[in-house]
């Protein structure tokens, strides 16, 4: 009789994430895939490439020309230079943060989790039969510095952040980044920061890439993905920048687990970088609209709290009420709309439920609408 691998096993008993993805009778407030297409010259390269022949195996780090141009972005944002060496490009996002992961921790160490947050960190320390430590934050959401230092005093080779927050939407400030960058050199802690979201930020509210923090710089794993400001998610291409010795360790996890990402697409992704376009601020006001529909249609709800998202396209709502996020997510399905429970970004996450405003403004009306009802209902 067949059962699956202790890894299998760790994942299921533990993760919130679904397995599957909602019908298209159900308007989905669930996913942050963005309901842009991608920018015209954007395809258009992809469809350049292909003619031009770029359909052999790639170098398995990256196109180089690729890495030379994020090494270029990432050096002018750090303010110090950044080597094509020490870029590796993945398939996805996701592959950058498993690489990552799979390439510094080893099983039975401890990773630091602050919570809430994107839960395929945690699935990922489970996986490898590592502990994730999950922190909670502070009460507006942003690092709790002091819990940070405690359970760092007890050892840990790895502590992850989402910035701007999946899925509360939070930027951190400079000086609690600054701060994080001298724990990390204090107990040794290699820091990875992804920062899928970084061109998504609204009202002006400053946003500083821990690529910019010099505290972090020599402990950094910097992942990102194209997915979101150039709303590529199904191109499944993305990135990470670290160290050079980092890098080459996720390197031979990416080249085993994966192998050398498609050459044409990364021709794509290269014209993503390089050509001028406005199409992500547009897609940014965009998002900014949305989110100000989002706090007007659940403002006047009973019982419902929302912190304003610093970034992202999410918002993490608050209930009254000890009704458990599932039942939540399960009555709101039934009234036709997908919603994400709060415990699936951690602990913390209890009593609260997760939206995306990554879907056009008549949907995420019409889902916000049937919402509210669920959530008044068990609010009260």
């Amino acid at each position: 009789m067949f059962e699956p691998s202790l890894a299998v096993q760790r994942i299921a008993a533990n993760s919130e994430r679904p397995t599957g993805r909602p019908g298209p009778e159900v308007i989905s407030l669930a996913s942050g895939d963005p309901d842009f297409e991608t920018p015209p010259h954007i395809r258009q390269a992809l469809i350049d490439a292909l003619a031009a022949g770029y359909t052999h195996y790639a170098d398995n780090q990256g196109d180089p020309e690729l890495r030379a141009a994020l090494a270029a972005i990432a050096s002018a944002a750090a303010g110090a230079e950044i080597a094509p060496q020490q870029v590796l490009v993945t398939h996805g996002g996701s592959a950058a943060l498993t690489s990552a992961i799979l390439g510094v921790v080893n099983p039975g160490e401890r990773v630091l989790i602050p919570e809430p947050t994107y839960s395929l960190y945690a699935d990922l320390t489970r996986m490898i039969g590592a502990e994730p430590v999950f922190i909670p934050q502070t009460s507006n959401f942003h690092l709790d510095l002091d819990a940070i230092e405690t359970e760092a005093a007890k050892g840990a080779s790895l502590l992850v952040v989402c910035h701007p927050c999946n899925p509360t939407g939070v930027i951190y400030r400079n000086d609690e980044l600054q701060a994080l960058g001298r724990l990390a050199e204090q107990y040794d802690l290699h820091v990875l920061a992804d920062e899928a979201y970084d061109h998504i930020t609204f009202h002006g509210v400053p946003f500083t890439s821990t690529l910019a923090i010099d505290e972090l710089r020599e402990r950094l794993i910097y992942c990102q993905t194209f997915s979101k400001t150039y709303a590529m998610t199904g191109w499944r291409i993305g990135y990470l920048i670290a160290p050079a010795p980092v890098t080459a360790a996720a390197a031979r996890i990416h080249r085993t687990l994966i192998g050398p990402m498609n050459s044409a697409l990364q021709r794509a992704a290269l014209a993503a970088v390089t050509t001028e376009s406005d199409w992500p601020e547009r897609m940014r006001v965009e998002y900014e609209a949305r989110r100000e529909l989002v706090m007007e249609l659940m403002a006047d709800v009973p019982g419902l709290s929302i912190r304003p998202p610093d970034g992202a396209f999410y918002a993490f709502i608050h209930y009254d009420g000890d009704t458990p996020p599932r039942e939540i997510v399960s009555a709101a399905l039934e009234q036709g709309v997908a919603i994400r429970g709060g415990t699936e970004y951690g602990p913390s996450g209890a009593g609260y439920v997760r939206i995306a405003f990554a879907t056009d403004r008549r949907r995420l009306t019409d889902g916000l609408l049937r919402l509210r009802s669920v959530l008044a209902a068990r609010s009260s």
